[in-house]
């Protein structure tokens, strides 16, 4: 496995495919709570940051529905493809930044998303960033993700962190897990290369 992508391949793949289950179910939870589609119960837009948001397929059905969005990234590539993309209409609702997800501050906010992101952070930048989750997100607020498991053939890379579904049990430990799914089977990546799968695809509410 190549320890980088091609990264405007990638995007030009991926930037009109749908956004992840994760990200469609933590929406409409959020949506059954609050009664209208991502508005807080003052009737303003809810905030959601989106981790190593790529083409942006998870940060446009956000702003879809109505949530506004802090969308990083390291790759410039990746935010100008996101911005390309947006339609108009929800380009005010849209922030980007070019940073290393794994030392940005995150400020308080009602989601946190990392679809497929998080293996490229070292093992101390990994750790370090969910517990700034848990205490970036308001009351209530939710993680949702897809995360590299340890059976993942990235595993054996060093570039990659790919933890235990134990360990990442143990960082959402103050939160109510709403949403969990272990998936390992034999695939394809993104661009075609054959890749054996092992993720973990998580919704959980703070409490």
């Amino acid at each position: 496995m190549s320890s980088k992508p091609s990264w405007p391949d990638y995007y030009a793949v991926t930037v009109d495919r749908p956004a992840w289950h994760t990200v469609t179910e933590a929406i409409a939870l959020f949506a059954a709570e609050d009664g209208v589609p991502g508005l807080d119960g003052a009737g303003e837009p809810r905030l959601a940051v989106d981790l190593g948001c790529g083409a942006g397929r998870d940060a446009r059905e956000l702003l879809r529905n109505g949530w506004r969005v802090l969308a990083i990234d390291t790759e410039h590539d990746a935010i100008d493809a996101l911005r390309a993309a947006t339609a108009p209409e929800d380009r005010p609702r849209l922030a980007t930044l070019v940073a290393d997800i794994g030392s940005f501050i995150l400020p308080p906010c009602d989601l946190i998303n990392a679809s497929v992101s998080f293996q490229f952070l070292d093992a101390a930048a990994y750790a370090r960033t969910f517990a700034q989750i848990a205490s970036a997100l308001n009351a209530g607020g939710r993680f949702c993700g897809l995360l590299y498991g340890d059976r993942d053939e990235a595993a054996a890379d060093p570039a990659y962190t790919c933890p235990s579904p134990d360990e990442i049990r143990s960082w959402l430990a103050g939160f109510e897990i709403e949403s969990w799914d272990e998936r390992e089977e034999d695939g394809t990546m993104a661009l075609g290369d054959p890749h054996h799968i092992h993720i973990v695809e998580v919704v959980a509410r703070r409490r």
